[in-house]
């Protein structure tokens, strides 16, 4: 990405693959590959330095757009401040429904979500994961509840049990998280010195079928 300084102003982003006029002065879009920095600074045009210290990772938080500066000869574009994404649910407020009812679901009530939060999104995300996990082995349950002969092999029931008993423990974890950054590091993964990765929220048993 370049950037064109005039007078120690940035009026526009050349995109790289077409000439420039420059005053009365026409440059082939060559110059963007075949000049050096320094031959272009001479003409004004510098490469976009992207300064990513306060970009976060957007699973988890709202980003600024880029703000771009020219000083100490160079252009740099930097973040602003992230904001973290909402951690718990938003309900709707009844001054919200009663100042316009048009705008909230029909029905809504104080209780009724209007904007949900990460820690309902990954509670989703694991139960989801937990139900996919007991799919595999429901065929055991209907069939038991079908023949009177059959009953579901104990390391079945036992392995089911543990995938709710995990997925139950997992959603009070996400639910202790005071902050968005606890949120993070119960999710992340890291590495001992044994070379065993894991992470805090842990794992669901390992599969019987």
């Amino acid at each position: 990405m370049f950037a064109l300084v005039e007078s120690g102003t940035i009026t526009q982003f050349p995109k790289g693959n077409k000439g420039i006029t420059i005053g009365e002065n026409q440059y082939p879009s060559s110059i963007y590959t075949l000049w050096t920095e320094v031959e272009r600074n001479a003409i004004g045009i510098y490469t976009v330095e992207i300064d990513s210290t306060n970009r976060k990772d957007e699973e988890f938080y709202i980003n600024t757009n880029i703000t771009y500066a020219f000083g100490s000869g160079k252009v740099t574009g930097s973040y602003g401040t992230a904001t973290a994404i909402t951690l718990n649910d938003i309900t709707w407020t009844q001054e919200e429904i009663d100042a316009d009812p048009s705008d909230a679901p029909e029905g809504a009530t104080t209780s009724t979500v209007k904007v949900y939060g990460l820690k309902t999104k990954y509670k989703n995300q694991f139960n989801a994961q937990a139900a996919g996990l007991l799919a595999k082995t429901d065929w055991y349950v209907i069939k038991a509840a079908d023949v009177t002969s059959y009953s579901v092999p104990s390391n079945i029931t036992t392995y089911r049990a543990a995938v709710r008993t995990k997925v139950n423990a997992m959603e009070t974890s996400i639910d202790g998280c005071a902050n968005v950054e606890a949120l993070i590091t119960l999710l992340s993964y890291t590495t001992n010195d044994a070379g065993v990765t894991s992470r805090p929220l842990g794992e669901f048993p390992d599969e019987v079928v």
